[in-house]
């Protein structure tokens, strides 16, 4: 082993840091050590050293063309291609990779051709990854013969999350023997290797709190990951002394049962050795991995941000150039100069002869730019029974439980997880009670307190063939998921051009139920409706649970299903009505159709003496009790999904009725309710007979303990019934 593949996973917490601070010191303190050479095959060599001389060219022609390619922001591996190419030659066809923004050398290991890197860094319509839709070096690729490499986004270290949800649906599948689907044509199909996922990040990265909650995942459930730390000491601006207590080796060291290797990042011998120890150690299932690699930095930060504004290191971290230390190697193992001239000679006519022809390939088609926003539906009709003969009325979280089982029961690729609703509680509504025992731990089970990696471990999920249901316990308690939900799964179908949809069910309590407080009875319907690339789900009774949740799971992209916590038992007075016959097993309704939930009597409305009201989840009540006071005069549309919403159904209740009341839980001030509102008064002005009545919370920050408190906040029957009179009136 090279003295830059230090490892360990049992010493003291102390020693090893402290072995770790003096071995990382010296990475770059003493490169050129009398440490036995590993052996590596010539051909690997002379691999490695052409596409380290294309990478150099790459960044090199990057600058010399900086009026064309500085156009769109980039960065280069400059200074990191000898980890990163030692990292895509070990990596297999059946493995998984989530590289970062850095990783341009990374793909040419793994076969890409510079045009096709260049085609993505100009934007152009034949970028293999987005269609010229996202920033270079941010791949997304399901090719025969390279690793499934999913979708990637620039929030740094966000990948951390996806990256271990790959992981763990990898050791999901194994534990229960489903095979997992693999690219069509796969050049070895015979491979015995146990697939792994590589999820590379920079060192800068690591201080994010959502890679802790990754590698607290990983080494929990034990799972096939190797995490590879490229740590050139800088982030942006910001040394390594001002972002960090320690470095990625010190941290690991906080993981128990996470296996360590330390490499010299600018070797290619030390990297491919240290990461050669590093996947065998995850292939034969002993735990994951974190490699720390050090590595100089020896280009811009981004185009956009330039070395010499703020640097005053770069002769130091030009002496560790990995590029021409693999010349003195390759010089030391017998090859002739005349060869290695070759190779770079080579290198840099296949990199300009690809940028010409990158430029000159075709931009995307303007008309295409809103496509692949979702994926298409797996349910387009209502189908199976809703109120099958013999039935018995149904409580809408046991509905949500039953769909659940038969889901679990139905598609052995489903997992549930989320705090508390695994083990003996099943949940703190009991909405998943009795599943973790009767499917196992495996597929139902508890996490820790991480919003984050709840929701963002889905896209990984998603990508490997699992199909997650997983549940944020609290709506309130959401907000530290949005950037997963923002970044990672709201915007994998559309920056891959279709290829990764996320298809995930993120169940969410919500709404108030009396006396629950500021953190556990709050709406958040809007903020979730800013997000594009995400389904809002939000039914109102048994019935329709059942058929929407089933459908949001058979959905292949990211549904939100908002279950407010009020109607769960029916306890709240008013709510009887969300109990319902029960519908079969299989029955499904389709996500963005809207239903009448009661009807206007047809004379009233000949007579022009009704009213509609819009609304949806607790809404849907409120209003049915506030009708008593107008009989036959209330038509309620409950919107039942939010994204897609049924503008179509919406535009021909108003037309019918002419006077319209939306009416949310939220607070009313720039909300969904008032958004809705303005849309039905621009489209539907002429057929309207009043303005559009709108009617939610009081605009506060939060929802009082108090329940009288609450009382005056929220809306109810009777504010909604004074409403609708000046409404009927008007």
């Amino acid at each position: 082993m090279s003295e830059y593949a230090v490892s360990d996973t049992a010493t003291p917490a102390s020693t090893r840091v402290t072995a770790a601070a003096a071995a990382a010191a010296a990475a770059f303190a003493a490169p050129a050590s009398g440490a036995p050479a590993p052996v590596l095959d010539n051909e690997l060599l002379k691999r490695a050293y052409r596409l380290m001389h294309t990478a150099a060219a790459m960044a090199t022609l990057y600058e010399e063309e900086k009026a064309v390619a500085s156009r769109y922001v980039h960065a280069t591996a400059r200074g990191h291609e000898a980890v990163q190419l030692a990292a895509a030659f070990l990596l297999l066809e059946t493995d998984y990779a989530a590289p970062y923004y850095r990783d341009d050398a990374m793909l040419l290991g793994l076969g890409l051709r510079p045009y096709e890197l260049m085609l993505q860094l100009l934007a152009k319509a034949d970028d293999p990854f987005s269609g010229g839709r996202t920033y270079y070096s941010h791949p997304s690729l399901r090719r025969a013969g390279i690793p499934v490499i999913p979708h990637q986004s620039s929030a740094t270290g966000m990948q951390a999350i996806p990256a271990t949800g790959m992981a763990h649906a990898i050791h999901y599948f194994e534990k229960q023997g489903i095979r997992i689907e693999v690219p069509q044509g796969l050049n070895n199909p015979g491979v015995e290797a146990s697939p792994l996922v590589l999820c590379s990040i920079g060192d800068g990265a690591m201080t994010e709190g959502e890679v802790s909650e990754a590698l607290q995942m990983a080494v929990l459930h034990q799972l096939p990951i190797v995490y590879l730390v490229q740590d050139n000491d800088w982030g942006i601006s910001a040394t390594g002394r001002e972002m960090r207590a320690m470095n990625a080796f010190e941290f690991a060291a906080g993981f128990p049962g996470l296996h360590r290797l330390q490499v010299d990042g600018a070797d290619f011998g030390s990297s491919y050795q240290g990461l050669a120890e590093a996947f065998a150690h995850v292939r034969s299932r002993r735990g994951p991995v974190l490699v720390h690699a050090k590595c100089p930095l020896l280009g811009h930060h981004t185009s956009g941000v330039r070395r010499e504004w703020y640097r005053n290191d770069l002769a130091a971290h030009q002496e560790q150039d990995p590029l021409p230390r693999l010349h003195a190697r390759l010089l030391q193992a017998g090859f002739f100069e005349a060869d290695l001239t070759a190779l770079a000679t080579d290198a840099q006519a296949t990199v300009r002869a690809d940028w010409q022809a990158a430029v000159a390939a075709p931009n995307p088609d303007p008309a295409t730019f809103a496509d692949h926003e979702f994926a298409p539906a797996a349910v387009t009709a209502e189908a199976g029974e809703r109120s099958p003969a013999g039935a018995e009325k149904a409580l809408m979280v046991d509905a949500a439980l039953h769909a659940v089982d038969d889901i679990l029961r139905e598609f052995p690729e489903a997992l549930f997880y989320g705090q508390d609703v695994g083990g003996e509680l099943g949940g703190v509504f009991r909405e998943a009670a009795l599943l973790a025992k009767k499917y196992g731990d495996a597929r139902v089970f508890n996490t820790p307190i991480q919003e984050a990696y709840i929701v963002g471990s889905t896209a990984g999920m998603a990508a490997v063939g699992a199909r997650p249901i997983v549940e944020i316990q609290f709506a309130d308690y959401i907000w530290p998921a949005l950037n997963q939900l923002v970044e990672e799964l709201s915007k994998s179908c559309y920056l891959t051009m279709g290829k990764f949809p996320v298809s995930a069910l993120i169940r969410v309590p919500i709404g108030a139920y009396g006396g629950g407080g500021p953190y556990h009875s709050g709406s958040i319907e809007s903020t979730l409706l800013t997000i594009r690339g995400i389904k809002v789900v939000y039914p109102s009774n048994a019935a329709d649970m059942k058929g929407l949740m089933r459908a949001a799971f058979l959905d292949p992209n990211p549904v939100v299903m908002l279950e407010h916590k009020g109607l769960y038992w029916s306890k709240v007075p008013g709510t009887e009505d969300a109990k319902t016959m029960e519908p079969a097993t299989g029955y499904v309704i389709p996500l963005g159709k809207a239903a009448v939930s009661q009807a206007a009597d047809p004379d009233k409305l000949r007579q022009g003496d009704t009213a509609l009201v819009v609304t949806y989840g607790m809404g849907v009540h409120w209003a049915k009790a506030a009708s008593r006071d107008f009989p036959g005069q209330v038509e309620i549309l409950d919107l039942r999904t939010l994204n897609p919403i049924d503008f179509e159904a919406v535009n021909e209740a108003t037309r019918r009725h002419g006077k319209v009341l939306v009416l949310t839980e939220e607070p009313l001030l720039n909300s969904f309710a008032e958004s809705l509102a303005g849309r039905i008064q621009r489209q539907c002005f002429q057929e309207l007979d009043a303005p559009v009545f709108i009617l939610g919370a009081a605009n506060l920050p939060a929802i009082a303990l108090n329940v009288e408190l609450e009382r005056q906040m929220l809306p109810s029957a009777a504010k909604v019934a004074a409403t609708l009179g000046e409404l009927l009136a008007y």
